[in-house]
């Protein structure tokens, strides 16, 4: 009883905070998407089943990353300079001493009026894969506390991707317990044993880096856990604003290619043919400002939105939005005046507006 009070009260608070900051957003004319205007025969998209939106793309963010202000503050704050609410709220987690979603979380998830699906990325770094899949002790209870966290506090559904960019850890020695093999197995050990449990609630995303020096090795392909555990597949790709590596267009960022490795295809044309049934989904993905090219940002964005229809099986993007990532990178929307601006014009399109339900 303690705890569902603790909640509402959060709830409450993190309503006030929001409905303040987002007080003056929409004086330029956007609107909150969650209540798009539909015309008379126009068709409302909204989350469909294992939050497949029936139209439309999914628009997300996670907020102020590798920043002390991530959460409600930084999601406040994105929602109110962007003029729009987000569809998606991405959240990070490691290790197994702490259940998600977390309280902030859900009462995130929850506003009133202003609901939104929660991406809860999750590494587990107690063993290696090799010793998670053959069901190490620590780790399976771990497992088992948060299904029942999940039963008892969420029965929303909410996207959950596991060890995400795997690709950078993989070990490919016998006994190395960290093999692509050692991943797909992890994966399956993880979603198989919550689901066991009576978390069905759980729409498992499978997200790759996207880096062609990996996606080209002879094991990449070894890491799918298989279709009946991957509900999603996602994928993180950015943009430089730099010429060179990662220059270019949309359609350079989702089918990026390397003159070393011609015969790789892209990213995206890649996963649409081998798993042709799975939704996309970039999970993370923004563009690096610089100073020497600080218009490339919002001609970037004026890009997608010229481009996105010609991938449709990308059901959600969710921005990363970070001040400065491990290598010192700024990915602000906000970086310039232009960039805002055409970022705030990409978020009304209607193609990025999906109702929660």
């Amino acid at each position: 009883m303690r705890k569902s009070l603790q909640l509402v009260a959060l709830t409450m608070a993190i309503t006030v905070s929001m409905t303040a900051t987002l007080s003056w957003a929409y004086t330029d004319g956007l609107q909150p998407p969650a209540n798009y205007p539909v015309e008379p025969g126009e068709r409302a998209c909204r989350t469909g089943s294992r939050l497949v939106p029936t139209c439309g793309i999914l628009w997300g963010v996670a907020p102020g990353a590798r920043t002390e202000a991530r959460g409600v503050q930084a999601l406040s704050e994105f929602e109110r300079k962007t003029g729009r609410h987000q569809a998606i709220f991405h959240a990070y987690h490691r290790g197994i001493r702490r259940v998600f979603p977390t309280e902030q979380e859900i009462a995130i998830s929850r506003e009133p009026g202003r609901k939104r699906i929660l991406l809860l990325n999750w590494k587990p770094e107690s063993t290696t894969w090799a010793r998670i899949a053959r069901g190490d002790r620590a780790t399976d209870r771990f497992l088992d506390r948060l299904a029942v966290h999940i039963r008892q506090n969420y029965r929303e559904k909410f996207f959950f991707a596991i060890h995400h960019e795997a690709e950078d850890q993989v070990r490919e020695r016998a006994g190395s317990g960290y093999t692509a093999r050692d991943y797909a197995a992890m994966f399956r050990h993880v979603v198989k044993r919550l689901r066991a449990r009576g978390a069905h609630n759980v729409v498992t995303v499978l997200v790759h880096m996207a880096y062609v020096p990996h996606t080209t090795k002879s094991w990449f392909q070894q890491m799918y856990p298989g279709n009946d555990v991957v509900d999603w597949i996602g994928f993180d790709t950015y943009s430089y604003s730099d010429p060179g590596y990662g220059h270019g267009d949309f359609d350079e960022l989702l089918n990026r290619r390397s003159a070393s490795k011609p015969h790789w295809p892209g990213f995206y044309n890649w996963v649409t043919r081998r798993h042709p049934g799975k939704p996309l989904m970039v999970a993370e993905w923004g563009v690096w400002f610089s100073k020497r090219n600080p218009d490339h940002m919002a001609e970037f964005y004026r890009e997608v939105g010229e481009q996105i229809n010609r991938f449709p099986k990308i059901k959600a993007m969710v921005h990363f939005e970070t001040p400065s990532n491990h290598k010192g990178q700024d990915s602000s929307v906000d970086s310039t005046p232009d960039a805002l601006r055409e970022y705030r014009r990409l978020g009304r399109l209607p193609v990025f507006q999906v109702s929660v339900g």
